[in-house]
């Protein structure tokens, strides 16, 4: 599967983009994970695009994290890559990827666990219950009626991908800020 954003341009703009605008050294994992979370740019074309990023010198390895594995910074070169080149990504594009990475690398450092899971309801349709804890503290706990097994299914892929969303959206609704639904 390609990546919605096109051409490598594209993706290397985002990527330095990201790893720029998130202020830290990331390892590979990491960085993949927050770029897996955007649904903008496809496994193998982050390798690829990760790859020519070193080889290019756009960015550069600056240490290691607490596992022994290196993590990278933008250059100066990439810096200037990204402020002369963006291509043809929306800046709300990358604005959005930009605010769920953000958004995924602090439910990880801060050890947040998704749970989720559907059963049959005796009724009919499936229960599907999800939860996010940190720690021992629920933050959290939601239990909805779905009709068919397929939305079931549906309900925990969405919720596994981004956990995030789930726990920011319902905390909107409940606090009364419903421009959340327009904002995002």
């Amino acid at each position: 599967m390609s990546s919605p954003l096109g051409n490598k341009q594209n993706i290397t703009v985002f990527v330095l983009y990201l790893m720029q605008n998130v202020g830290y050294p990331l390892d590979f994992v990491t960085l993949n994970d927050i770029i897996m979370q955007t649904d903008y740019v496809a496994y193998l074309d982050f390798a690829e695009t990760f790859s020519r990023l070193v080889d290019t010198e756009l960015i550069e390895q600056k240490g290691v994290n607490s596992k022994g594995e290196a993590t990278y910074v933008v250059t100066g070169k990439g810096r200037t890559v990204v402020e002369s080149m963006q291509g043809d990504i929306l800046p709300s594009i990358l604005e959005e990827s930009l605010t769920c990475a953000l958004r995924h690398l602090n439910f990880t450092a801060r050890g947040v666990k998704a749970t989720c899971r559907s059963t049959p309801n005796p009724l009919g349709g499936y229960d599907f219950t999800c939860a996010l804890l940190e720690g021992e503290t629920t933050l959290l706990s939601i239990t909805l009626w779905a009709d068919t097994k397929a939305r079931a299914d549906l309900m925990e892929t969405q919720f596994r991908t981004h956990p995030e969303n789930t726990y920011r959206a319902t905390l909107a609704l409940m606090t009364g800020n419903v421009n959340y639904l327009f904002d995002s």
